[in-house]
């Protein structure tokens, strides 16, 4: 399968027209009985050699870290990074395989922080919690660094997510650094987070409103970071899975899964529905055994629930023309609601 910035590329370097480009995205469009910007298209796969390249780099990696451990903790992270590094120099830079990039780029960055923490445990793994937030804001923010150099080299979507969550990670750090009792409210910190994560994918997203280059690529996987920031803060703010949530909670889960269906619809991604899907469901099951139906409480919310989602989806399109529909101006500056991407 090929994204769209593959067809883009195609287009850069004279293998196809633009003419044939925007055929070819009208004919998928008019096969899918459904605009080609509404299937929120993101590379992972090229073909079956990216999962059987991905194994192969995981296995060597693994071992990487685990010689340079027997070294010394730090050893294996910077092994690891390095290592991650100049595989990505031929699989991403030359082979530009899907799957085995975003491996390497995890592997990269996570090597990176892996080989200052493993560095700050030798020297004292006994610090205090302020000393141990400020360290980790360091240690976050030349990952966020780490992450922007990978960035510059190869390119791949996943990279800026990667930077902006690491930047969120500084931002908490700083702030229990600086207030410790800040530890205490880490939710409505990293909602902040999140909130910001989610506004510079729009801002991705909205300087390329029919998602036909790589720009595109980046916003989706920052939707896909910001998501779990925001859904998860707000549900454990409200004290989901703390202890068994009555029906008036249970009902305050539902309308703000509501909520992020409607903001969903709106921007065209699904990255906020899924992040936020245990707690819907917890929150059905909660009322459902309510209600009395205690054996099958799970089964009717996966029922009801499983339901939905397939019905959102199949009338995906017309629901998001309703709801642009609603912005006024705004829903100009979100991704089109045609029928077809125009030539």
């Amino acid at each position: 399968m090929y994204s769209e910035s593959d067809i883009d590329g195609a287009v850069a370097a004279g293998v196809i027209t633009p003419d044939t480009a925007s055929a070819l995205r009208n004919h998928i469009a008019g096969l899918r009985d459904t605009p080609a910007v509404d299937e929120e298209h993101f590379r992972l796969l090229t073909g079956f050699n990216d999962i059987f390249v991905s194994i192969a780099i995981a296995l060597l990696l693994v071992a990487v870290a685990q010689i340079g451990q027997v070294i010394a903790q730090p050893v294996g992270g910077a092994a690891v990074a390095v290592t991650a590094w100049l595989l990505a120099e031929y699989f991403t830079r030359h082979r530009r395989m899907a799957l085995p990039s975003i491996l390497l780029l995890l592997a990269f960055v996570g090597g990176v922080a892996a080989t200052m923490i493993g560095a700050m445990v030798e020297i004292d793994p006994n610090l205090s919690d302020q000393v141990n937030a400020g360290i980790g804001a360091g240690i976050a923010l030349i990952t966020a660094g780490a992450a922007w150099v990978h960035w510059r080299r190869f390119m791949v979507p996943i990279t800026v997510a990667a930077g902006a969550a690491a930047l969120v990670a500084t931002a908490t750090g700083l702030v229990i650094a600086a207030v410790p009792a800040a530890k205490d409210a880490i939710y409505p910190i990293v909602l902040i987070g999140g909130l910001a994560v989610f506004a510079l994918a729009m801002w991705w997203d909205m300087s390329d409103t029919e998602r036909r280059t790589r720009r595109a690529d980046v916003a989706f996987w920052l939707h896909l970071a910001a998501a779990p920031m925001i859904a998860h803060s707000v549900f454990q703010m409200l004290g989901i899975f703390g202890n068994d949530i009555g029906v008036g909670t249970a009902v305050i889960v539902l309308g703000l899964y509501l909520v992020f269906a409607f903001v969903a619809l709106a921007i065209d991604r699904r990255a906020l529905l899924v992040s936020s899907l245990v707690y819907v469901l917890y929150a059905m099951y909660a009322i459902i055994n309510s209600a009395g139906a205690v054996e099958l409480s799970a089964a009717i919310a996966a029922l009801i629930i499983g339901s939905a989602l397939l019905t959102l989806s199949a009338f995906w399109h017309p629901m998001r023309r309703m709801v642009v529909a609603t912005l006024g101006n705004l829903g100009r500056r979100l991704p089109p609601v045609g029928t077809m991407v125009q030539a």
